[in-house]
């Protein structure tokens, strides 16, 4: 059974679950980010080949996520789609219609260069960033420069970390990064790649080993 950990945040209880989102229990608000849908279809169109299942399994993970909590409103940091349009956009529609109740809100990032009409039809609405959703700060790109008063929630990066053990092994693992005034969102999307990131003393980093997230311990 998957379990979350709560992190806080400007006083506000993130819980991280291992599915890849973030669930703001006072916001009744879940935020995910870099879920790539499509990215398999473009691939096999372009002659690539890439497996048809992973896309079907993001899809029942969000849903899972949407039964999983009391959700008013669903933020999609960027990146929900690959590229243009192809058949997997449909299982987005799909899903969302078969979940009424929350608001779906899509910042939009580098890769959802679909039309706005694309978007409205599936439910979802289309927004710029910085988008401001007190006491949060909403992005594709994490921030350059931070927002006085607010706290950037952010995707892009795909960031892990690599753990070193015995014997020369290591692991990369898939995190959510927090630093003192930014977090970055694990990618959602199965069929994604990872950025191994550094962390810093100040940074709190949690890693998901398959249905749990974890704290590590930085060096000072």
């Amino acid at each position: 059974m998957a379990t979350s950990t709560i992190h806080q945040v400007c006083g506000q209880s993130l819980h991280l679950h291992p599915h890849k989102a973030v669930w703001w229990e006072e916001g009744r608000t879940l935020f995910l980010a870099d879920l790539h849908l499509g990215k398999g279809a473009h691939f096999r169109k372009a002659g690539i080949p890439a497996p048809r299942a992973l896309a079907d399994a993001d899809l029942r993970r969000l849903d899972q996520l949407l039964g999983a909590f009391d959700i008013d409103a669903v933020f999609f940091l960027g990146d929900l789609f690959h590229s243009d349009h192809n058949g997997e956009w449909a299982g987005l529609g799909e899903l969302l219609a078969r979940h009424p109740k929350p608001a779906f809100h899509l910042v939009r990032g580098n890769h959802d260069i679909l039309a706005e009409e694309h978007y409205n039809s599936a439910g979802l609405s289309l927004l710029n960033e910085p988008f401001f959703c007190d006491p949060f700060v909403l992005s594709h790109y994490p921030l350059a420069t931070p927002v006085q008063g607010y706290y950037n929630l952010a995707g892009h990066l795909h960031p892990a970390v690599i753990l070193n053990g015995k014997g020369r092994q290591h692991l990369r693992l898939p995190c959510f990064y927090f630093r003192p005034d930014q977090a970055v969102l694990p990618a959602f999307g199965a069929f994604t790649g990872h950025a191994c990131l550094d962390p810093q003393s100040e940074d709190a980093v949690f890693v998901i080993v398959e249905d749990r997230v974890l704290k590590i311990e930085q060096r000072s």
